[in-house]
């Protein structure tokens, strides 16, 4: 139950973060949702697969390049997917800034509980 809430949540956060930034622009809450499932499992697979070769930079750069490299997961999805649209690397950019922002204060609002 709560991975589906998670998921709700996400594809929320997605659909808030295409209409805050611009460049960004997703047809509909099926779509957010189908772009935050794909999303995560992108960054859960050749994201960590990316995150484990660039550990030297990533450690150097304090996890500048792990966000980099979910800037990049976001990329290929809006490549892959039709409905989901995002101009260019600093809209990508803005939009994993602004969903990670409306996640946190999801979180806040929900609260974690401790099962």
């Amino acid at each position: 139950m709560k991975l589906i809430i998670e998921i709700l949540l996400m594809g929320l956060a997605m659909l808030l973060g295409s209409y805050l930034v611009p460049g960004v622009r997703i047809d509909g809450f099926g779509t957010a949702i189908i772009a935050a499932v794909l999303i995560a499992l992108a960054n859960a697979t050749i994201g960590f697969v990316l995150r484990l070769l660039t550990f030297p930079i990533n450690f150097l750069t304090l996890g500048l390049m792990s966000f980099i490299i979910t800037v990049l997961m976001i990329l290929l999805v809006a490549n892959m997917m039709k409905g989901f649209y995002i101009s260019g690397f600093f809209a990508a950019a803005f939009l994993a800034i602004v969903v990670a922002i409306i996640k946190a204060l999801f979180g806040t609002i929900a609260g974690t509980d401790n099962d």
